[in-house]
């Protein structure tokens, strides 16, 4: 079953409507029909879905003079969420999620890939790091960060452990910092074990995560499940004395046969003090933060490659509408303000059989409803909701089906005339953003808001919010919609 609000009223429709929509949507790529969720990746990370649609290859050419920090997000919402800070704190920063795009930026100082690894099977996401990290190399970049999720979601059969194990093999390294947490965003490593909001992870929110529930607080107790070289730990009483001390300490910790340290971010005068142990490193590692300041350390170091005046942006006009994947709290509680005021699709995930039906029935609905206003169509329910999906669906499939739904129902609102998207989840930006056929975005400066917005120009004129599910005030959806207006302040 649907279900949707209008002005406070719940409305109920059966899925049976017959295919109204064609599955060709106006834009410049067709999106395939599907019979079965199975997803097959492509060489980008991208589901068959993305790769359908022709998102490849924009053939253009190579003259690329060379990458200061290359950072590769495991995700889209925190590559653009890194992007954004770096915007912020005065160094331009484009954000990429087609590779070939790399080849026709010309010399930056910083430049975030956004990719969908977080979740790939451990062999899949070594062979596209391995890639990326090759082509980035070919680029003459200066350093490389690999970043994963703040919160350092992971599984024992998650792939960070082997993608790490791939850098340290691929150049030739003798050890490798891990520094997850982003203390702005009250996410902290102290003596190893991780808080979320002030409250040990494994008895936060994070615990009923769909795909990764954090059940094990001890960081380098993760990792070490994920690899057979020895995790020791940088603890903050080493980096609150200073970089020398922490740098005599690591040494002393390699003899003992520590390869990998994973570090603790109490505060930020620790991820300043990983910054610096990081900054003359080739390949480094890190949640958020990490990446941040090393931008700002770079920036430092070479204050006239500052000076280099980022473009001007304009939000694009037309209108807004809301997608919605995530499963967290905070994007419920979201969801439910922005019903006060605005049409709310419902898709149940467990009952939606057929994707294209789904998805022709949500599109026929908002149809219906846009125009003046902005409406949301979500798959996102609490705990028992994803509960019965996964039962239904198995634990990754119902993820993928959810977001290939998702992606769909975006093509379609865009040739309905949406032009300015607020979308909510990491998985789902990323499964949004390939269907829409985007492949580059500028990035504008980080906010009161919370997360990032972004403005592509290819194949059309469009600007998006892209937010993790579990950050950002009630009121975000409403606020971004209206924040997406005219020109943006740099």
């Amino acid at each position: 079953m649907l279900s949707w609000t209008t002005g406070g009223i719940t409305s109920w429709q059966s899925p049976n409507l017959g295919n109204p929509i064609a599955t060709k949507f106006g834009l410049p790529f067709r999106i395939p029909v599907v019979n079965s969720t199975n997803i097959v990746f492509d060489s980008l990370g991208r589901d068959s879905a993305a790769a359908a649609a022709g998102i490849a290859n924009n053939g253009r050419g190579n003259n690329v003079m060379g990458i200061g920090l290359g950072i590769i997000a495991d995700d889209f919402t925190g590559g653009l969420m890194v992007a954004s800070h770096i915007e912020r704190n005065g160094t331009s920063c484009p954000y990429v999620v087609n590779l070939e795009a790399v080849d026709n930026l010309g010399r930056q100082n910083a430049l975030v890939i956004a990719t969908r690894l977080r979740f790939m099977p451990p062999n899949g996401a070594v062979e596209l790091l391995d890639k990326i990290t090759t082509r980035l190399v070919h680029l003459q970049t200066e350093q490389i960060v690999y970043k994963y999720c703040a919160t350092f979601d992971s599984t024992d059969e998650g792939n960070i452990g082997p993608c790490a194990d791939l850098l340290m093999e691929k150049f030739h390294l003798n050890s490798l910092l891990f520094c997850p947490g982003f203390p702005d965003f009250r996410i902290y490593v102290h003596e190893g074990y991780m808080f979320y909001k002030d409250r040990i992870i494994s008895e936060s929110v994070k615990r009923f995560d769909p795909l990764t529930p954090m059940a094990d607080p001890d960081m380098a107790r993760v990792l070490q499940r994920q690899t057979q070289r020895k995790v020791g730990l940088l603890p903050h009483r080493v980096l609150h004395q200073g970089f020398d001390y922490a740098r005599s300490w690591m040494a002393l910790q390699q003899r003992d046969g520590v390869e990998y340290f994973m570090m603790d971010s109490v505060d930020n005068d620790d991820i300043a003090c990983a910054a610096h142990l990081a900054a003359d490193s080739k390949i480094t590692t890190g949640g958020d933060a990490l990446p941040i300041a090393l931008a700002k350390v770079r920036r430092s170091r070479r204050p006239a490659e500052a000076l280099t005046p980022a473009p001007s942006l304009y939000h694009a006009d037309g209108i807004g509408a809301v997608i919605a994947g995530s499963c967290g709290p905070a994007t419920l509680e979201q969801l439910e303000q922005f019903e006060r005021n605005h049409p709310v699709l419902r898709i149940d995930l467990a009952e939606a059989t057929s994707p294209s039906d789904a998805v022709n029935e949500a599109v026929t609905w908002a149809r219906q409803h846009i125009g003046a206003h902005p409406v949301a169509v979500t798959t996102a329910t609490g705990p028992e909701g994803v509960q019965k999906a996964q039962l239904r669906w198995g634990t990754m499939e119902a993820a993928r089906r959810a977001e290939l739904i998702l992606a769909r129902i975006a093509a379609g609102l865009f040739d309905a005339g949406v032009r300015r998207f607020v979308v909510s989840g990491g998985e789902t930006s990323g499964a949004v953003v390939e269907a829409l056929g985007i492949y580059q975005m500028r990035v504008a400066p980080f906010d009161d808001l919370g997360a990032g917005c972004c403005v592509a120009t290819e194949p059309a004129h469009m600007s998006l919010f892209l937010k993790p599910g579990k950050i950002g005030a009630s009121n975000v959806f409403e606020a971004a919609l209206t924040r997406m207006r005219g020109p943006i302040t740099r």
